[in-house]
């Protein structure tokens, strides 16, 4: 698959283009970049890599497969519909639209069009929740009751402020669609911000939400980015004991380290032993070794969507059940009620 990005910030730099470059069976054949600094960067980590002025630009070379838009989270909904007009296969970086509403627009359009929409929920792939999966998949809690999932960053400066930013949308996100592919759909939403003001605007930098579930388990979520503490925890509880686990977040520390996971792919995204998990049960205690991690994993599962017509492999549909939990967690938070989400 042939594969363009748009944007090369951040998100682009070092969260997509290493597993791009990571993936057997996906070609980088393009970047979209204009400011003088970010062109710069591109031409020092990609020099045979093509570099376009606009996404229009890119399309009119010809040549590509699908691009992924991981550009700032307001200009992502036009860029996806220009690329799925033109009939072009599109990875949206998370979350990929303004609100569930929005995001089920562009989705119908890709359908209209024959084209695949996916989304870059790329922390499935992590270690940690990778291992979680398998020990429910593995029936060693017995019957599940309950989740916690905890994401602390002392990560000041990379708070997104303003009405379209926020944490909710940042690690919200990612733990909303981490838990739903754990524990299945929601029927319920609370909860809480901590908010702060901002040149921007209010902003919110931390928050609690809590979610009953179709199947009657609860998860309980958190995170933050201003209270100076670095924290990843899941504990899962059911009939049988719990597992809980402490991480590091290794592959996300890497990339920002400058590592690429083409040049260890042996030995990339693996937790330390001492993150490992430890299952507890009237047996005792175990260590459970954990998964690898491999966000690589997810472009070439979306390469073979594109070969096959398989799903990718996170649909949009799946997205859009994300956001209405995070647009509930909104409207939960601000006015102070439990939000129902309509099944279906």
């Amino acid at each position: 698959m042939r594969i363009g990005v748009v944007g090369y910030g951040t998100g682009g730099r070092h969260f997509h283009v290493p597993f791009i470059l990571a993936a057997s069976t996906v070609d980088l054949v393009g970047v979209v970049a204009r400011a003088p600094d970010t062109i710069a960067k591109v031409h020092q980590d990609l020099p045979s890599t093509p570099v376009f002025p606009s996404l229009t630009a890119m399309l009119a070379a010809g040549g590509i497969d699908a691009v992924t838009i991981t550009t700032p989270p307001q200009t992502r909904r036009d860029l996806v519909k220009e690329a799925v007009a033109a009939g072009v296969h599109v990875i949206a970086d998370k979350p990929f639209a303004e609100d569930a509403g929005s995001a089920f627009e562009l989705a119908q359009a890709a359908r209209d069009r024959g084209i695949i929409l996916g989304v870059y929920h790329n922390r499935r792939w992590d270690a940690d929740v990778l291992t979680l999966r398998r020990v429910l998949e593995e029936g060693r809690l017995g019957k599940i009751w309950r989740l916690h999932s905890r994401m602390d960053l002392d990560q000041p400066a990379s708070l997104e402020a303003g009405p379209t930013g926020g944490l909710l949308r940042d690690l919200g996100s990612h733990l909303v669609d981490q838990t739903l592919w754990l524990l299945g759909p929601v029927v319920s939403v609370d909860a809480q911000f901590d908010t702060v003001t901002l040149a921007a605007g209010q902003t919110d930098a931390g928050f609690t939400i809590s979610l009953r579930h179709e199947s009657g388990v609860h998860s309980h979520l958190s995170a933050s980015k201003l209270n100076h503490v670095s924290t990843r925890e899941l504990r899962a509880y059911g009939a049988a004991g719990a597992y809980v686990s402490r991480s590091t977040d290794v592959q996300a520390q890497a990339v920002v380290a400058g590592r690429r996971p083409l040049d260890q792919m042996a030995s990339w995204g693996f937790e330390p032993e001492a993150s490992w998990g430890v299952l507890h049960t009237s047996q005792g205690e175990v260590s459970v070794p954990f998964e690898q991690g491999c966000y690589h994993a997810y472009y070439e599962a979306f390469s073979k969507a594109v070969r096959t017509g398989s799903p990718p492999p996170v649909t949009a549909e799946e997205a859009i059940a994300a956001l209405q939990v995070l647009d509930a967690a909104r409207i939960s938070a601000t006015e102070g009620r439990s939000v129902r989400i309509a099944s279906g």
